[in-house]
């Protein structure tokens, strides 16, 4: 699906469902992986490990931060990333909604009731490859923002709601594998 804003920026986005990997804590605080290195996505795309590291770097270096925005509109920033980095795992993020914010609010309101609970990312590709199954690797990317969504791409990138059991993530992951299944026989 490309958006205006795709066409315009030339920014692609990676979607990721956020399970286990990221915690919500007082309601504004995030914390955890929005992009996980080798997991294939629903479009067949796998990030490589240290994809994000020249990026990362060049923005320390001017002192720049990645964005977080509600649903890639760069009109609507909600908060601050106030840490992202890569780990043997993924791309790690801990940021806080700001709840000062029209929009920030109703996205705290939204995950709070779990009817928003995705991540995304927007970057750019530098340096991509395929493997032997025609599946895209992506080695560099410059990544410009991630954004809190409703629909995202990468089953096990979900923000799980305040108050959500254990069996309920056990659910929602298991929902995710069975998804991912399908779109991948879909293809064959």
């Amino acid at each position: 699906m490309m958006t205006m804003q795709e066409n315009v920026a030339g920014l692609e986005h990676k979607f990721c469902r956020l399970g286990d990997q990221v915690k919500i804590t007082d309601g504004t605080g995030i914390e955890g992986y929005a992009s996980l290195f080798g997991v294939p996505d629903q479009g067949g795309d796998i990030v490589e490990p240290g994809a994000y590291r020249a990026s990362l770097k060049a923005l320390r270096e001017s002192g720049r931060r990645v964005k977080m925005l509600w649903q890639h509109d760069p009109a609507q920033p909600i908060g601050i990333w106030d840490e992202v980095r890569e780990t043997e795992r993924g791309l790690y993020v801990k940021g806080r909604i700001l709840t000062d914010v029209e929009r920030g609010r109703e996205a705290a309101a939204l995950i709070g009731a779990g009817a928003i609970d995705g991540l995304s990312i927007g970057y750019r590709t530098k340096k991509a490859h395929k493997d032997g199954k025609g599946r895209r690797l992506l080695a560099e990317l410059e990544l410009w923002e991630v954004s809190l969504v409703t629909f995202p791409m990468l089953p096990q990138a979900r923000v799980g709601a305040k108050g959500d059991t254990p069996e309920v993530e056990a659910l929602r992951e298991l929902a995710g594998v069975f998804e991912t299944a399908r779109r991948m026989l879909a293809r064959d």
